[in-house]
């Protein structure tokens, strides 16, 4: 089969024939059909510290897809739930089901997690194996949208930790995980959604998915508009997705006193908080985002796809075949991308 490979130390991914993965107990081998494209793989193309300091190559990069189960091992299609000709899509977390976080249901935070396309081999490759007790049917959802349910459930968990119905909320950038959260804080109910992002293309894209208003940092006072918009009182919810410094400080100076600042943006660097003056004496509470709840994000993601009340596809800017991945990091590189799909066998 046709795989992406991260084959040695270094920039760039090759693409390789490699072996068809095999279907073990337990397991189900898919067809991918769509696969998406994000910033963990940019960082892997980079090799940045990050990426050289995880990953052992070689190994098939990519977790983010969908497709179609094509063969099932001993045991995995158990109570008949999963069948061959299932289109579906996967968490990409596999955890351990022993740790004690995975025993107090909170397997998300699994000390012992394996991340396909980072960990073990992922799926930007003509087939990958997933342990059934990942997949999930998708049941009339497109499967390019299940291609995306991996960051769009990021988004999910980010929003909907919060007392959405009714209140405020502001997404401090507009990245495609941040547009996402744009649209399900509309879909759950939110009665003022503001975004903000420096890039012009992304707030056209928070507009699409549904914000009443977007800022730009360069040429607004955020934390004023935030004010004027909200009677002097910041909003209820700020979902930080940027994960820069700036937008910290800007997350806790827009959220009301007794807000929440939920953090799902990844710093590269150590940002300086005085706790007592934009934490401890605001009343806020702060919550780190990692990945979705298993499985908790995914049933709350499938009803609002299913209801119609959610749709991620204007975030979808570029599609590429599996060939052209060096063009599909270059778009998302320049910055004038939203979510980039590549299409394997869809």
């Amino acid at each position: 089969m046709r795989a992406l490979v991260k084959e040695t130390a270094g920039p760039g991914i090759v693409l390789r024939e490699v072996p068809v993965p095999v279907c073990g107990p337990g397991e189900a081998l898919i067809r991918v059909h769509f696969a998406g494209v994000c910033g963990t793989d940019l960082h892997i193309w980079e090799w940045d510290s990050w990426a050289s300091s995880r990953l052992k190559p070689p190994v098939i990069i990519g977790h983010e897809f969908a497709g179609e189960i094509t063969q099932l091992g001993a045991g995995a299609d158990a109570d008949g739930l999963l069948a061959i000709g299932d289109l579906v899509t996967a968490e990409g977390h596999v955890v351990c089901g022993h740790c004690l976080q995975c025993r107090l249901g909170a397997a998300h935070l699994c000390r012992r997690t394996q991340i396909i396309g980072v960990d073990r081999d992922g799926a930007f490759a003509d087939y990958i194996v997933m342990p059934a007790s990942n997949v999930m049917k998708l049941e009339g959802i497109a499967a390019e949208i299940g291609a995306i349910m991996d960051p769009l459930g990021n988004a999910v968990h980010t929003v909907l930790e919060a007392d959405v119905p009714g209140s405020t909320v502001f997404v401090l950038g507009c990245g495609p995980i941040g547009c996402f959260a744009v649209g399900v804080a509309r879909a759950a109910g939110a009665s003022l959604v503001i975004a903000s992002d420096y890039n012009a293309k992304r707030l056209d894209l928070a507009r699409r998915m549904g914000a009443h208003v977007t800022l730009n940092p360069g040429s607004d006072d955020v934390p004023a508009r935030i004010r004027q918009l909200t009677n002097g009182d910041g909003v209820d919810l700020v979902c930080e997705m940027s994960g820069h410094p700036s937008g910290h400080a800007q997350a806790f100076s827009s959220a009301r006193l007794g807000g929440r600042v939920n953090l799902l943006g990844t710093p590269t660097r150590t940002t300086e908080v005085d706790f007592a003056r934009d934490i401890i004496f605001k009343g806020l509470t702060v919550y780190g985002v990692t990945g979705r709840k298993m499985y908790q994000t995914w049933h709350q993601m499938q009803r609002f796809l299913r209801a119609g009340q959610l749709d991620p596809r204007p975030v979808i800017t570029h599609r590429f075949p599996l060939e052209r991945i060096a063009d599909a990091i270059q778009v998302i590189k320049d910055g004038q991308a939203g979510k980039v799909i590549l299409e394997v066998n869809g």
